[in-house]
């Protein structure tokens, strides 16, 4: 029996679903997903595993106009997806006409690789006007696979990966087949927390704040974490801390619930906040924090 490796990159505008689409995938959540736009920061990479195939998805920021350095960052990992991938996600909803990156849309009608076109969210629409969108993207890509699904629901997920692994090459896996992933624990923790921000704060807060874990202690019953948040202005971190603190200590407790079930053990959190002017513009600050080589 031949055994198929390969790597396939998923990409679309912001809230189209592809985190939503990768934990469907692996059965675990793995991207953090909230309503808000540009939730995936990073690209991520979640390892899928079976005896005879494996498969290595890139989860990528949702596609923008970048109008600041950390999203010019972000957007760099959308386009290096395309120099090591065996297969395009191009995710998309319904009433979705186009990327929002001109050239990178086309781009995608010259792949060399395969490209599927993946109608996602098909729950919210009928038939009739299901199959007039579908009849639009074959138009504007006629040789990629339209594919119909609903990740949300995990309607034809199945399917569209029984379809993927047809695509990739005989290969042995690239990595150990326990992985799930190429991150450390630590960034996980950092997501986690981050998304309780995107959750439990409006407007500019979330896209102002960035997360580093200080301290990782792995102990057999429980983790000891200590972690960081990170503002860019004394006013921003007032409303982070919140009035007595109530409003960290509501983030720190739901995203120490959601540690726990991740690990399956006993989590200790302790944050803190602290300020870092402008560091969404700061070269030395998008290193650190993993944006900028």
């Amino acid at each position: 029996m031949t055994h198929k490796a390969g790597y396939i990159s998923i990409i679309g505008n912001p809230n189209v679903g592809k985190s939503t689409l990768m934990n469907a995938i692996l059965g675990q959540d793995l991207s953090i997903t909230t309503p808000k736009a540009q939730t995936t920061r990073h690209r991520i990479l979640g390892i899928l595993n079976d005896e005879d195939y494996q498969i290595v998805f890139s989860d990528t920021p949702g596609v923008i106009k970048p109008a600041y350095a950390l999203q010019e960052s972000m957007m760099d990992f959308v386009k290096s997806t395309f120099e090591d991938t065996d297969l395009v996600f191009y995710l998309v909803e319904p009433g979705e006409k186009a990327l929002k990156d001109e050239a990178l849309a086309e781009r995608l009608k010259t792949l060399k690789q395969p490209l599927y076109i993946i109608i996602n969210k098909i729950d919210l629409v009928d038939e009739p006007r299901l199959i007039q969108v579908v009849e639009f993207w074959q138009k504007e890509y006629p040789n990629a696979l339209i594919f119909p699904l609903s990740a949300l629901n995990n309607f034809n997920v199945k399917e569209l990966v029984q379809q993927a692994v047809k695509e990739l090459p005989e290969s042995p896996p690239f990595f150990d087949k326990e992985d799930l992933s190429d991150r450390h624990e630590r960034f996980f923790v950092e997501e986690i927390i981050r998304e309780q921000i995107l959750l439990n704060y409006k407007k500019e807060i979330p896209y102002a704040v960035e997360v580093k874990v200080e301290a990782f202690t792995d102990e057999p019953d429980i983790n000891r974490i200590r972690a960081t948040i990170y503002t860019e202005r004394n006013t921003q971190k007032g409303i982070i801390v919140g009035r007595q603190g109530s409003m960290i200590k509501r983030t720190g407790t739901e995203a120490r619930k959601k540690m726990e079930r991740f690990f399956n053990k006993k989590v200790f959190l302790d944050l803190h906040v602290k300020v870092r002017k402008n560091w969404r513009q700061n070269e030395q600050d998008l290193k650190r924090f993993g944006y900028r080589s």
